[in-house]
């Protein structure tokens, strides 16, 4: 069969840290590749000539960031999917076998069954955004670790534990200062932050998040950006039960950025805590009240977006 054959392929990629694994479902091609910019540019030079659908890779802890990067800086439809939907996939279909050939196999029928979205592509200042904010992530989480350590060890130790959190916040200062000069130097990009910093209870940190990790903010409707969140409530219903609605799913990471931003706005923020102790008054328990919050919060943030209007220039309620 001719390489420029017209039909549409999927391919799958079983990442590991020194190789790549690649499997193309429709073609039943099977390529090992060492996990370094020569050999992934010399194998997309290749299938490039293929009628690309998807190439698919699981996250495995930024080891197919290279990969996936170079497919974008090509044009080619890259996705990376959450491993957990590749292993349930692979449970219903009773394919329990593992190597990493099988893997991307797998990954391969589960790109043209399943036909993960693709997302639009990010720009290298996008990239490199994300990963500040991984960093600074990073960083807080080994400042509450050291926080939590300082209660429970001896006195003696205090100076020591002192020295290390004053390094760390020194280090977020850092990081802070080039999310800015990041954020600063796309025009657009200043201006979507400025938008949303001016709503009460939104600050730095939940903007540079949702302009970095929500591309899709201001082009869904209210119920696609609350479920593409995860702060959309789901039905638990079976037969004559009915369960509690809960959320699931969505971008953790901007949900919990969000969640903090919504505990502020419960203070700070007139609309959101009239909505909050009403729930509050009408019996909801506090965590309820608070995910309707970050609920409402996400959707006027997303109008906002839409309609190119700051906090107070338009009736925001109406949005949410």
């Amino acid at each position: 069969m001719s390489i420029n054959a017209t039909k549409w392929v999927n391919i799958g990629v079983d990442v590991s840290k020194h190789t790549l694994d690649i499997y193309c479902h429709e073609r039943d091609r099977y390529w090992q590749i060492d996990n370094t910019p020569t050999a992934i540019k010399c194998w997309l030079g290749k299938v490039s000539r293929f009628k690309l659908e998807r190439i698919v890779m699981e996250a495995t802890g930024r080891h197919e960031r290279l990969l996936f990067e170079l497919a974008i800086e090509r044009g080619l439809p890259a996705v990376i999917v959450n491993p957990v939907n590749v292993r349930r996939y692979a449970g219903a279909a009773g394919k329990l076998v593992k190597t990493d050939k099988v893997d991307a196999m797998l990954i391969a029928e589960f790109a043209a069954i399943m036909k993960p979205a693709l997302r639009p592509p990010e720009s290298k200042i996008q990239r490199y955004i994300k990963d500040l904010l991984v960093r600074r992530r990073q960083l807080m989480e080994m400042r509450t670790m050291e926080l939590n350590r300082i209660k429970i060890m001896p006195d003696r130790f205090r100076a020591e534990y002192q020295r290390h959190l004053k390094f760390l916040e020194k280090e977020v200062e850092r990081i802070d200062v080039k999310l800015d000069k990041a954020v600063a130097s796309e025009v657009r990009w200043q201006e979507r932050r400025e938008r949303l910093e001016s709503v009460p209870g939104v600050g730095k940190q939940l903007a540079v998040t949702l302009l970095a990790e929500l591309p899709e903010l201001g082009e869904l409707n209210p119920k696609q950006i609350a479920a593409l969140v995860g702060v959309a409530p789901f039905n638990h219903d079976s037969g004559l039960a009915r369960g509690k609605r809960r959320i699931k799913g969505g971008r953790a990471t901007i949900r919990t950025v969000l969640y903090m931003a919504t505990m502020s706005s419960t203070i700070h923020n007139p609309m959101i805590r009239s909505f909050y102790k009403g729930l509050v008054a009408r019996g909801k328990h506090k965590k309820v009240g608070l995910t309707a919050c970050m609920r409402k919060m996400i959707v006027i943030l997303n109008a906002m977006m839409r309609d190119g209007t700051n906090w107070g220039e338009s009736d925001i309620k109406l949005a949410a």
